[in-house]
């Protein structure tokens, strides 16, 4: 039940709400309200299936994340925000092409979202405090507390929920960041926008490197790349080893081929363009950065969350998966002493790949070859 301030008028303040959003460098402000009981459904057959792998945090709150009143008592409503982020010149395809280089996620490039958004977000709960009259109760959200950003987003007309579990939009695809605030206030809400059209098509299944999706809909985490690479703090399992390749911090295949995503434009917020040229670095020189390299070049990113052991972790899976060169080997051998037991395991891995006399040549496929029409 809602309780309205007779003297809001609550449709222009949503008006209000979104122009102040897209001022603020959101391209889309749209409000839902707070049912979700189909997707929390959803999410504890996800969670009683283990698809979570060590995200353990993924089922400690809860019926929180599916009924937004119990994280923040007094919420009716949602406001859900995006923001796009793919760099203009993405250098995507080619970076994969090049096995002698470090692919990072196209996310991760820039600086790191979630500060910046939270920012812009919490200057629109203000603006929204100001404008209204008596106590309001609000509070900001970047993938930092268990929302359930995308089934939110999907409720207020943001886009589709694909095949790949990511939220797409026919008119922008689906390189873009999310963002919620929380509040109490009765505003209208946006009706969902776009129905779901994938259609027939399953290029973002059939792409992953290590067959993540056992369903259309469905993500194991276990097994995705950009679980392995930052959120798995232990060993990666040999098996998904060599299908990485030289993608050292996450994996952005099941969007590359996506055919929405033809039409996905180029971020307009600078903070999201490539620092430190980490979209064309090549791996045996990130892999012989110092610890204090790493902490500079990182700096405000959010690459600096996988720490310096799982940095070197991942880079010499990408190492062992390289073409075999004296700089390779040379670099692998110079950390075949590492105070971490983790990390040598991964380098005699990567050093007995090179020892091995034929090599299997990994093969990368051009996504933008294998687009349905």
């Amino acid at each position: 039940m809602t309780c309205q301030t007779p003297d809001i008028d609550y449709p222009q303040l949503a008006r209000q709400i979104k122009a102040w959003g897209n001022a603020l460098g959101f391209q889309q402000v749209a409000i839902t309200d707070i049912e979700l009981s189909g997707s929390g459904e959803r999410l504890n057959q996800w969670l009683e299936n283990g698809y979570q792998g060590e995200m353990r945090w993924m089922a400690e709150h809860g019926s929180k994340r599916y009924h937004p009143e119990q994280l923040l008592p007094g919420t009716v409503r949602v406001i859900s925000v995006r923001m796009d982020y793919l760099p203009e010149d993405s250098n995507l395809i080619a970076v994969l092409k090049a096995e002698d280089k470090a692919y990072i996620s196209r996310y991760a490039l820039g600086r790191d979202y979630h500060k910046l958004i939270r920012k812009r977000l919490t200057t629109l709960a203000k603006d929204i405090e100001q404008a209204v009259p008596g106590a309001v109760i609000q509070r900001p959200f970047v993938d930092s507390a268990p929302v359930m950003e995308k089934p939110l987003a999907v409720k207020a007309g943001l886009g589709w929920l694909g095949k790949h579990t990511l939220v797409i939009n026919s008119e922008v695809g689906s390189w873009f960041f999310l963002g919620e605030i929380y509040t109490s206030l009765p505003l209208p809400v946006d009706e969902p926008g776009e129905d779901d059209q994938c259609g027939e098509c399953s290029a973002c299944l059939k792409v992953c490197p290590t067959d993540a999706f056992p369903e259309p809909y469905v993500l194991d985490a276990r097994r995705c790349i950009s679980y392995l690479t930052i959120e798995n703090k232990g060993s990666i399992p040999e098996e998904f080893r060599e299908p990485m390749g030289n993608r050292v911090f996450g994996c952005d295949d099941c969007q590359a081929i996506c055919p929405w995503n033809k039409v996905a434009p180029s971020a307009t917020e600078k903070d999201f363009s490539p620092r430190h040229q980490l979209d064309n670095r090549e791996l045996v020189e990130l892999f012989l950065w110092s610890e204090a390299e790493f902490l500079k070049y990182t700096e405000g990113s959010p690459i600096r969350r996988i720490g310096y052991t799982g940095w070197l972790r991942n880079l010499a899976v990408g190492l062992g998966n390289a073409p075999s060169s004296d700089s390779v080997i040379s670099a692998l051998k110079s950390r075949e002493n590492h105070p971490s037991e983790m990390l040598r395991e991964h380098i005699s891995w990567a050093l007995q790949q090179h020892s091995r006399p034929k090599r299997r040549k990994r093969k990368i496929t051009n996504p933008a070859t294998r687009m349905p029409s």
